[in-house]
């Protein structure tokens, strides 16, 4: 089912778009019909960067369960890192 409810979070990254790289300054999470995927309903999570115009997106469909194990797999891979390596800037 719809929630229509939408988490909405300000991000620092990159996403790889149909034109190439591109920073990402948003991202939007919710639960709605899925546009592509298979299923009748999908956790959908897009990417994006509002500056840079409609095609500065990055959106996925996933299941509940993937998006679970994404969830789990990132918190599993930002803890067996040293502390602050993944926001490290490099030259």
């Amino acid at each position: 089912m719809c929630t229509y409810l939408t988490e909405k979070i300000a991000i620092d990254g990159s996403g790889k778009g149909p034109t190439g790289w591109f920073s990402l300054t948003n991202a939007q999470v919710y639960v709605d019909h899925a546009v592509h995927a298979p299923y009748t309903h999908t956790v959908n999570i897009d990417f994006t960067n509002p500056a840079a115009g409609p095609a500065a997106r990055v959106a996925v469909e996933l299941t509940e369960e993937a998006a679970r194990a994404l969830a789990e797999a990132i918190t599993a891979a930002i803890a067996s890192a040293p502390a602050g390596l993944a926001s490290v800037n490099q030259p």
